[in-house]
Formats: C-alpha cells, sequence, structure tokens
C-alpha cells in the first residue's frame, strides 16, 4: 500500500488468533468498546461473527490457535474471550504469549529466523492440558461434515453431553450447537470464497434444509445478508485465498478440516 493509505475487510469467524506487527498495525473494530489502535500483539478469541479492521503498509506473523491450542498456550476458559479482540502484551489472559513479541523482535533477520524464534518459544512454554485428548477428540470429530447431531458429536469425542457442553464452552468458546453451526457456514463461506465468489448456489452446505436457512444462519453469524456479504470488496480475503490457491493448487487448507472441507482463516 502506498504510504498513508488503507483498505478494510472483515476477519471471518475463526478460532483463536494471535497476530505480531513489525510496525503499522491495523485498526480493528471492536464490539464493546472503542477500536483497537497501535497494537503490535493483536489476539482474537474464538469468534463467531465478523470483526471489521483497516490496515495499510505492514509485516505481520500471525497463527490460529484451534482449542488445543488455546487450552496449551491460553488457558483461560474461551467463552470468557470469545468475539474479542485485545491487546495481548498487555491482557493477563495471554501472558504466556506476551514474550512472542520481544522474541521476534529479537531474532535475526530474514522469515527462517523469525519463524525459528516463533518455534523455538511456543515449544519452550507449552502446558498441555489434562484434557488433551478430550479436546483432541472433540476437533476432530467437529470438522466432519456429516455430523449434524449433538449426541452424536458426545459418542465421537467419546464423553457424555453434558461433559460436552462444558468442554466445548471452556476450550471452544461456545456451546456444541454453535461451534457445528459455525462450521457449517464457514464450509459454506470457503466454497463460496474459493470459487471467486461467483455463486452462493453452488456453495451452500448440503445440511442446510434450504436456502431460507442458509440466510437465517448467515445473518446469525454475520449479521448480513448473503447479498449484501458478496457486494462487499474483501481485497485482503480475496487477496489470501487466491494466493493459497495458487500456491496449492486446491481449496486453502484449514488448521482444523480436511483438505477437501476448508475454512478461511486469516
Amino acid at each position: 500500500m502506498p504510504e498513508g493509505q488503507t483498505v478494510s475487510d472483515l476477519l471471518l469467524p475463526e478460532w483463536g488468533n494471535l497476530r505480531f506487527f513489525r510496525s503499522n498495525p491495523p485498526v480493528v473494530d471492536t464490539a464493546d468498546g472503542p477500536p483497537l489502535d497501535g497494537c503490535r500483539f493483536q489476539a482474537t478469541g474464538p469468534s463467531s461473527r465478523p470483526v471489521p479492521f483497516s490496515i495499510g503498509a505492514t509485516r505481520v506473523w500471525g497463527m490460529g490457535l484451534l482449542p488445543l491450542g488455546w487450552a496449551t498456550y491460553v488457558g483461560e476458559p474461551a467463552s470468557a474471550l470469545a468475539d474479542t479482540c485485545l491487546d495481548g502484551s498487555t491482557h493477563p489472559a495471554y501472558s504466556r504469549l506476551s514474550g512472542l513479541l520481544t522474541a521476534l523482535d529479537n531474532a535475526g533477520p530474514g522469515d527462517d529466523q523469525e519463524f525459528k524464534a516463533i518455534s523455538d518459544y511456543l515449544l519452550k512454554n507449552a502446558a498441555m492440558p489434562r484434557e488433551e485428548h478430550r479436546i483432541r477428540a472433540a476437533q476432530e470429530a467437529m470438522v466432519d461434515p456429516y455430523l449434524l447431531q449433538i449426541p452424536d458429536f458426545a459418542e465421537r469425542a467419546g464423553v457424555s453431553t453434558r461433559t460436552l457442553e462444558r468442554l466445548c464452552l471452556k476450550w471452544f468458546g461456545f456451546t456444541p450447537n454453535v461451534v457445528l453451526r459455525r462450521q457449517r457456514l464457514i464450509r459454506s463461506l470457503a466454497a463460496f470464497m474459493n470459487e471467486g465468489n461467483s455463486s452462493w448456489s453452488e456453495a451452500i452446505d448440503r445440511h442446510y434444509h434450504d436456502q431460507p436457512h442458509f440466510v437465517r444462519e448467515f445473518h446469525y453469524f454475520m449479521g448480513m445478508s448473503p447479498t449484501e456479504y458478496a457486494e462487499q470488496p474483501h481485497p485482503i480475503m480475496d487477496a489470501f485465498m487466491g494466493n493459497r490457491q495458487q500456491s496449492w493448487g486446491k481449496p486453502a487448507p484449514s488448521r482444523d478440516a480436511p483438505e477437501d472441507s476448508a475454512p478461511p482463516q486469516a
């Protein structure tokens, strides 16, 4: 971007995310407070709605935290930080990760040195939770596009429905019902964007009852209609998806799904 110019876009619903900016961090609209501005370590909790932001020329490292990653590096209940975007360098929930910004600043020049600094820091500061096997089983179950019912979700995770409810709220940020509904919407969004924003009818997940069902769910999570979303410019997400497809030669692989069912991540 030319100096002083910015573009605007939406972060889509996703898992917890950490973003470390070398300089010129974006301005992020927060739902319950003033915009987050001037923050070089932006930490977002698991989200169920889009997050508007404006950004200019910058350099950033970003990494996602699946529920097991959240339990390992944050440890605070995800439901308490769901749909938030905070300054990770000052918020106590992210204290175990705040040193990553310093590690990056002190790393040698170049991508490889910075990536090594990130890897070394994460390995040193990992604290695996006692519920690791349960979290991992629930993660693997939730991305199955044929998984529709909560009792089936619990069975696949190897827990009771009551335990699944507690597990999802604590480490996934939402109830099991919202987790599965959000996965379904993300699959549809990914398909739409992977096809060049051409047709919702081709992108809608097969398990929506009909198009009105999809539209209601889109409104619930995105706060707008599919048509309104399609008519907006998405310079960052479109560039991201196009770059990933060019690199991989297929729909963008996801952190949390099989390669043929990949949600977009930023």
